[in-house]
């Protein structure tokens, strides 16, 4: 084990790091990415696209459901952190274009809000 020290805001700490194997590490298994979404015709509706990449851990709207901005619409896991995804526009759901589970990419099409 080996111990670094690291300033942080001018705040010392001490981290020890652990050398692992490389048999000792968690691998999960891929997730297939969503199908994007099709492209929406001018006037159609509001493309709202993933703030960064992730998981969806949880689909929060249905199609045709009436929202207002600032509404959660996912939950999407980045870096062991669950992140709302809030709608920026007030309206209903065109579409949406993930499910529960999918590995999205950051600026993917989530959800058409017209």
């Amino acid at each position: 084990m080996k111990v670094y020290k690291v300033k942080v805001n001018g705040k010392v700490y001490e981290v020890e790091l652990e050398s692992v194997s490389e048999k000792a590490g968690n691998i999960e298994a891929p997730v297939q990415a969503s199908p994007k979404a099709a492209p929406v015709a001018s006037g159609e509706g509001k493309e709202q696209k993933a703030p960064m990449a992730g998981t969806i851990l949880d689909v929060k709207v249905s199609v045709g459901q009436q929202v207002n901005a600032g509404d959660v619409l996912f939950i999407l896991e980045a870096m062991k952190l669950e992140n709302e995804v809030v709608a920026e526009v007030s309206g209903v759901v065109k579409s949406i274009a993930v499910q529960k589970g999918a590995a999205v990419q950051n600026g993917q099409v989530l959800v058409v809000i017209g």
